[in-house]
């Protein structure tokens, strides 16, 4: 199923921001807020894992339930797991699309990469 996707901080995020190898920055941007209706459509429940899909990328995910989130949208905090499926296109702003990346996404139970795993995938140096 498609979904529009939105990024943004969070409190948890920011609070852990200079902790970026930390358990707790990893938890917090690592997940994907979703509304509860889009959950049941996929038949997963909160905490379950999900496999997101853009035009550049993949990235699997925990769920987070968020009755605040309107039906076909989902919230992702800022992050390397984020940036990782945002395309580059800037589109002559200067910044990519943040706030309107489309996605796919399906259950999973593959494993979420830790932060230095998913850099290395794009070319990065695991630590």
């Amino acid at each position: 199923m498609k979904y529009h996707m939105i990024t943004g901080r969070t409190i948890k995020q920011g609070e852990n921001v200079e902790h970026k190898l930390s358990q707790k920055y990893i938890e917090e941007t690592s997940s994907c807020h979703m509304n509860p209706l889009d959950l049941m459509n996929l038949g997963i429940f909160e905490g379950e894992k999900v496999k997101l899909k853009s035009s550049c990328g993949e990235v699997v995910l925990k769920c987070v339930e968020d009755q605040g989130l309107k039906k076909g949208t989902i919230f992702i905090p800022h992050g390397p797991y984020c940036n990782s499926i945002i395309p580059g296109n800037t589109h002559g702003t200067g910044m990519p699309d943040f706030k309107s990346t489309m996605v796919e996404i399906e259950p999973t139970d593959e494993e979420i990469l830790s932060i230095g795993r998913l850099l290395s995938g794009s070319g990065g140096i695991e630590i």
